[in-house]
């Protein structure tokens, strides 16, 4: 797969569809990879007449990882997803971001006003007091350490399918076996936990946005769980406070992933934002 370049940073990424369609670019969560947003999505999204582009952020999946002690920013990592773009020839494109990619996406467009077409914030916060708190049972999703996979495998694969059930959409579960094959797929891809450590660091050090949200002029959908136990609907509530003419979406049912049986909600939460622009 190509790979962009943002300093010494190498981030991999992946496109679908016509070249020369509009983009929409796909930012991805705390420490997890570009498949979090599954090739069937993005198939489904570039479907409907659209190039559509996933990355790894740095320090997860293929794209760069960093050693301990070394850190980075919230905007170190919206300049990566810029390289994206430079790197795949694009000038302006539809941003998306789901959690930390939501944050990730509000940094974009507060840094890089002039290349964001529209944006949709999904399951994200501003970061301000109150906006990233999660249920005690969610919290432990982020603090808990796994089980070394090389000591025991099962119990590895154990550990992740739990955190996913306890973060995960009540009114759309997952396919039976299905967290479970996503567990192994994305271990054989890459592992690297650690990551994860300097990327919440990366969320704390950019503090509160909603002043520099409220600043910007651009086409947006907030999207967001009633249900989301990892961060909470005021999270998304405030962000679409924050942004003028934001739009709000909550849905019934939903936490905090990306179930096949939701689908179709983000599809049209970004092509409402998309056709707004």
């Amino acid at each position: 797969m190509p790979r962009a370049k943002n300093g010494a940073v190498e981030i991999e990424y992946e496109s679908f569809g016509d070249t020369s369609a509009p983009t929409i670019l796909l930012i991805n969560g705390l420490g997890s990879q570009m498949t979090r947003w599954p090739a069937p999505f993005c198939e489904q999204l570039a479907a409907r007449g659209y190039r559509v582009i996933r990355f790894d952020n740095r320090d997860t999946g293929l794209s760069t990882w960093f050693q301990p002690g070394e850190r980075y920013s919230l905007s170190d990592m919206a300049a990566d997803a810029m390289a994206v773009l430079d790197a795949a020839g694009v000038d302006k494109a539809h941003i998306a971001g789901v959690s930390m990619g939501g944050m990730i996406t509000q940094a974009v467009a507060i840094e890089h006003p002039g290349r964001v077409l529209s944006m949709t914030s999904i399951m994200s916060a501003t970061g301000a007091p109150g906006t990233l708190d999660p249920t005690p049972e969610a919290g432990a999703v982020l603090t808990a350490a796994a089980p070394d996979p090389a000591a025991d495998y099962e119990a590895f694969l154990d550990f992740q399918v739990k955190n996913a059930l306890v973060i995960g959409s009540p009114a759309y579960p997952w396919p039976e076996g299905a967290l479970r094959q996503r567990a192994i797929d994305e271990h054989a891809r890459a592992y690297n936990p650690t990551g994860t450590v300097r990327q919440m660091g990366a969320i704390r050090g950019d503090g509160d946005r909603t002043e520099r949200l409220s600043k910007l002029s651009v086409p947006a959908v907030v999207l967001h769980g009633a249900d989301d136990p990892l961060v909470p609907l005021v999270g998304g509530e405030a962000t679409a406070a924050a942004i003028p003419g934001a739009e709000l979406r909550v849905v019934a049912g939903m936490g905090h992933d990306v179930p096949p049986g939701l689908y179709d909600t983000f599809i049209d939460a970004i092509l409402a934002a998309a056709a707004r622009a």
